[in-house]
């Protein structure tokens, strides 16, 4: 082996810009500290608080469950809805959206304050807040509550601030009271955020409440609504979405993304505030780029257009065949506009959005589990292959992986297991890796370790 020249590099004289760069990339690493560490979950249901019980997941759960049996029984009829009837997946597409809807029809719960609970007296909203405290503590004790669970409040405005607080004041407190603690993967919904200021005051309010109810420091989280233009690009031409998670303390646990509210802003008509439309795209483009690698989940919103049949059958008084077949249309029809949304979501690296009707769920995982299953074989076949050659670039076929490659295959199926397409068994099946590998999410790692 030929012995490598004397250095030419003075490591003695670059201590000055090598001081510079350690402290950088140490200023870089703590900014940007990579995915948490557990599942994202894959939507978040929004209902209003006036109708939350602790046994609202499982309500929906039925209605869930209730549609897909009346529209979706077999796998053929769910092809026939979603206009998919050809795909090869779709009879293990449908196996795993009724066992889904069975096991854990509900991943993520928001009660809502805001749009889905509107102007109210005062002390009808305190009223609905108390028993909203009352009913998570019940449902902590009887572990009726979903894996996510949170609250939106209204927006922190000066003539909603006192209001919004207020709510989250008497909900907490009427919560602690009864239960002692908060429910695992508690979050707070700050909706319309517009300045770097509205993001301050929440931490501010958070960490005092913690003090007041002695609450685990660090245990109250929040996640901004992105549904403003002043949060993607503000008065000074910059983005606020950076500089919300510098002023969080750590506590910015996402950013949820307002189809509707956007657009409006924007001045886009309602006929053409779509889920798919441009200026919407641009927007969460924004979120990517400014908040990529920061650990902040990214939601996308949500179809407005719900699926509810357009007759409902009188007690006694059976639907005739012509208004069954008017009902399967108008499901028909929400459902493939809710399953092209999610899959245009997936598409473009979103993996969680909201979801406003039971029957939407149906739609939600199934375009998930097509999404993940369409072309996985393939998927595992070249990490599988990669990994198997140990090397930072290698040519599979006639597509030359490298090493981010990988690392966007490995994240797939890392996706796949946490929607619930597949397992992880099935994953390390297919790709040969060990639990370890799969689990230290890291494709560097397993490449040193294996070269």
């Amino acid at each position: 082996m030929a012995k490598p020249p004397l250095p030419s590099i003075n490591q003695a004289e670059l201590a000055d810009a090598t001081a510079d760069l350690r402290e950088a990339n140490l200023e870089f690493a703590r900014r940007h500290p990579g995915d948490p560490p557990g599942r994202q979950p894959v939507h978040t249901v929004y209902g209003g608080a006036q109708l939350f019980g602790a046994d609202a997941a499982a309500k929906i759960g039925t209605v869930a469950r209730r549609a897909m049996e009346e529209y979706a029984s077999t796998p053929e009829e769910l092809g026939v809805m979603l206009d998919v009837a050809a795909h090869p997946s779709l009879a293990a597409v449908h196996a795993r959206v009724r066992e889904k809807l069975a096991r854990e029809a509900v991943e993520d719960f928001r009660i809502d304050f805001e749009d889905g609970y509107g102007n109210r007296p005062d002390e009808e909203e305190d009223h609905h807040a108390v028993i909203v405290g009352e009913e998570l503590a019940r449902g902590m004790a009887d572990h009726t509550l979903p894996p996510f669970i949170g609250i939106r409040v209204k927006t922190l405005t000066e003539e909603l601030r006192l209001r919004s607080m207020r709510t989250l004041d008497i909900v907490l407190t009427t919560l602690v009271q009864r239960a002692g603690a908060l429910p695992e993967n508690f979050v707070v919904t700050i909706p319309k955020v517009t300045m770097v200021e509205q993001v301050d005051y929440t931490v501010a309010v958070l960490r005092q409440l913690e003090h007041t109810l002695g609450l685990p420091k660090g245990s109250l989280r929040f996640e901004v609504m992105v549904e403003t233009p002043q949060i993607i690009i503000d008065h000074e031409g910059r983005s606020l979405l950076p500089r919300l998670v510098d002023v969080a303390e750590g506590r910015l646990a996402g950013a949820h993304f307002g189809t509707y509210d956007y657009t409006a802003s924007l001045n886009i008509t309602a006929a053409h505030q779509r889920m798919g439309h441009p200026a919407n795209d641009f927007a969460k483009h924004v979120m990517q780029v400014t908040l990529a690698g920061t650990g902040v989940w990214l939601s996308d919103g949500s179809t407005a257009v719900l699926p509810v049949p357009v007759h409902r059958a009188a007690a006694g008084v059976a639907l005739t065949s012509a208004q069954r077949e008017e009902n399967r249309l108008a499901m028909s029809q929400a459902w493939r506009m809710h399953f092209r949304d999610v899959l245009h979501s997936l598409e473009g690296g979103f993996y969680q959005g909201w979801d406003l009707h039971p029957a939407q769920l149906v739609t939600r995982y199934a375009a998930l589990y097509l999404f993940f299953l369409d072309g996985i074989e393939a998927a595992g076949a070249r990490l599988k292959n990669f990994v198997a050659k140990a090397a930072q670039a290698t040519l599979v076929g006639d597509v030359f992986d490298d090493a981010a490659t990988g690392q966007g295959l490995l994240n797939f199926f890392l996706r796949g297991i946490n929607s619930g397409a597949i397992t992880e068994a099935e994953a390390l099946a297919m790709t040969s890796l060990t639990p370890d590998e799969l689990r230290g999410r890291s494709f560097v790692k397993i490449m040193k370790a294996r070269a």
